[in-house]
């Protein structure tokens, strides 16, 4: 487990990084197109969700949310990312709406700088926002 601190302008500068937040987002997009047909379903993006667990917690604490409601929020989740209507989440629509959640995330933080714990092999967007500014302070030391 290891500890990383961010605000919002380690988030913002990991948006900005086109290369790099494309990247990551679509890593994370192939891993949740589980039939690898190149779009996500319902059901995939779903799953996506509940993995993260996101929906169900309160500051890490299990709350009581019923079936209907989850599924109810899943299913605006859902309509959110579907920009087209389409019935499915095409990659663009999937990195559009991550760009829109992680700037929100960054106005969340505002300077306020956080500390993360951080499981092994944690992938989210968030370590890889962290990381990337370690590199660019690494690389600055270096210099």
């Amino acid at each position: 487990m290891g500890v990383v601190i961010i605000d919002g302008s380690t988030v913002r500068d990991f948006v900005s990084d086109e290369a790099q937040f494309k990247k990551s987002v679509d890593e994370r997009f192939a891993a949740f197109d589980l039939n690898n047909d190149g779009v996500l379903s319902r059901g995939e993006l779903r799953k996506a969700f509940e993995s993260m667990r996101l929906l169900e917690t309160h500051f890490g604490i299990d709350v009581v949310t019923t079936q209907d409601q989850l599924s109810q929020l899943y299913d605006s989740i859902f309509e959110k990312f579907d920009c087209d209507h389409s019935g499915t989440v095409d990659v663009e629509e999937f990195r559009a709406e991550m760009k829109k959640i992680m700037l929100a995330i960054a106005d969340g933080l505002g300077s306020c700088p956080i500390q993360m714990a951080l499981e092994d092999g944690d992938e989210s967007l968030l370590k890889k926002a962290a990381d990337l500014e370690a590199s660019k302070s690494n690389s600055k030391a270096s210099s």
